[in-house]
C-alpha cells in the first residue's frame, strides 16, 4: 500500500492572524470597548461593591436584610420615604400639566412666541446651587419674598418660609424645583408636537371635531412617546432630589431618601454603621427607581395597546 503524503499545515502569518481579530465584523466591538471598560471600572464595580457592602455586617458576615431592618429603625427613614414619594409624585403631575399646556400654547405660532419661550427656558441655564442661592436669599424672614408680599399688602408680617417642615415644606420645594426643572419636560413636549403632521389636525376639522377634541383625541395619543419619556425622566428624577432640599432647608430638617444618603456620607460619616446606612439608602432608592420606571413602562404600554384596540 502505497503510503499516503500528509501535507505540511502552513502556519498563518501574523498579518493574517491580525486580520481575524480586526476586520470589519469586530470593528464595531473595539471601538466600543473603551466604554466598556469605562463602565466596568467607573460604573460597575462600585455597584458591585455598594451591592456587597448592602447584603454584609459591619464585620464582613452575610446578611439578608440586616441592614434594611438597620434603616427602618431609624427615625427618619419613614418620612423620607412619605416626603419621596409625595415629591415624585406630585412635582411630575404638575410639571406633565404645566408643561403640556405651555407646549400646546407656545406650539402655536405668535407674535412673541420666541420671547416667551425664551423667558421660559431661563431657569435652565441656572445651576442647582444658584438656584438654591436665589430661593434662600428669598424665603428668609427679610427676603425678596416676603417683602415683594408686604410691598403689595398681601401679608402684613413675615412668613416663616424656612421654618416650615413636613408635607407644607414639601410642597415648598415642590414649587422650587418645578420652577427649574419645568422647561426641561416643555422641551420634550414641543419637540414632539413638532412631529405631529398638520393633515391630521386639518382632518380632524374637517370633521367637525372641537379644539379640545383635538387635543384629547389627537394630539396627546400622537404626543404619547414624548409623554413617556418625560414623564419617566422626571420620575428618575424626581426621586434623587436632594440637593435643593440641603441647599434651602439643611440636613434633616425635611428628610428625603437621597438627601439621607448626603447626609451619612457628609456630616455623619465618621459614625459606625453610617456607610452601611448610606448603601441600604443608595441601593433602596435605585430599587425604587427600577420599579416605577418599569411599573408606568408597562401601563403605558397597555394603554397604548387598548387604543389601538379600540382604533380597529
Amino acid at each position: 500500500m502505497q503510503n499516503s503524503v500528509i501535507p505540511n499545515q502552513v502556519k498563518p502569518s501574523f498579518k493574517e492572524q491580525m486580520r481575524k481579530v480586526f476586520n470589519k465584523r469586530t470593528a464595531p466591538f473595539w471601538l466600543l470597548l473603551p466604554t466598556f471598560l469605562y463602565y466596568a471600572i467607573f460604573w460597575l464595580s462600585p455597584i458591585l461593591i455598594s451591592i456587597k457592602e448592602v447584603f454584609t455586617t459591619l464585620d464582613g458576615s452575610f446578611t439578608l436584610f440586616g441592614n434594611f431592618k438597620f434603616i427602618w429603625e431609624q427615625v427618619s427613614f419613614l418620612p423620607a420615604l412619605r416626603n419621596t414619594a409625595v415629591f415624585a409624585a406630585v412635582s411630575v403631575i404638575l410639571q406633565f400639566l404645566i408643561a403640556l399646556t405651555l407646549a400646546i400654547m407656545i406650539n402655536r405660532k405668535f407674535k412673541g412666541q420666541k420671547l416667551i419661550l425664551f423667558l421660559i427656558m431661563i431657569p435652565m441655564a441656572i445651576t442647582p446651587t444658584a438656584v438654591a442661592i436665589v430661593w434662600k436669599t428669598g424665603l428668609i424672614s427679610s427676603g425678596w419674598i416676603n417683602s415683594l408680599l408686604q410691598s403689595l399688602n398681601f401679608v402684613d408680617e413675615t412668613i416663616p418660609f424656612l421654618g416650615l417642615r413636613g408635607l407644607d415644606a414639601v410642597m415648598l420645594i415642590i414649587l422650587i424645583d418645578t420652577w427649574t426643572v419645568m422647561p426641561s419636560v416643555l422641551i420634550i413636549l414641543i419637540a414632539g408636537l413638532g412631529n405631529i403632521p398638520e393633515e391630521t389636525k386639518e382632518a380632524a376639522y374637517i370633521f367637525g371635531a372641537s379644539k379640545w377634541r383635538i387635543i384629547k383625541d389627537v394630539t396627546i395619543p400622537l404626543l404619547k412617546p414624548s409623554i413617556i419619556t418625560a414623564v419617566i425622566l422626571r420620575m428618575i428624577a424626581a426621586v434623587q432630589v436632594w440637593a435643593v432640599v440641603v441647599m434651602v432647608m439643611g440636613f434633616s430638617n425635611v428628610p428625603f431618601l437621597v438627601e439621607r444618603i448626603a447626609y451619612y456620607v457628609g456630616p455623619l460619616s465618621g459614625l459606625t454603621g453610617a456607610n452601611k446606612l448610606a448603601y441600604t439608602y443608595s441601593f433602596l432608592t435605585a430599587l425604587i427607581v427600577f420599579s416605577v420606571t418599569l411599573i408606568y413602562f408597562k401601563v403605558s404600554k397597555r394603554g397604548t395597546a387598548l387604543d389601538r384596540g379600540t382604533q380597529k
